[in-house]
């Protein structure tokens, strides 16, 4: 099984739950529990980094559609020079 990293503002789907990573610390993690993707009220929970990873154990990484700027971005890199 691959390791994923936790990062802030990453949105995972545990079940009928979406869980929004507010604020990562070393040993702390403090999230948002909301019942739709892009609910703008949620519960604010805080647990252990340890906690966090076994509530997630089962869940899927929601990724976020890449927007049309950044990848603008990156193809006038890739042009450059």
């Amino acid at each position: 099984m691959a390791t994923i990293k936790l990062r802030q503002a990453q949105v995972w789907k545990v079940g009928a739950e979406y869980f929004r990573i507010v604020r990562l610390q070393r040993l702390v993690v403090e999230y948002k529990s909301t019942t739709t993707l892009n609910a703008a009220k949620g519960i604010h929970l805080r647990t252990s980094k340890k906690e966090f990873c076994r509530l997630i154990k089962q869940a899927k990484l929601l990724v976020p559609a890449k927007s049309p700027t950044a990848s603008n971005q990156a193809d006038d890199a890739r042009t450059v020079g």
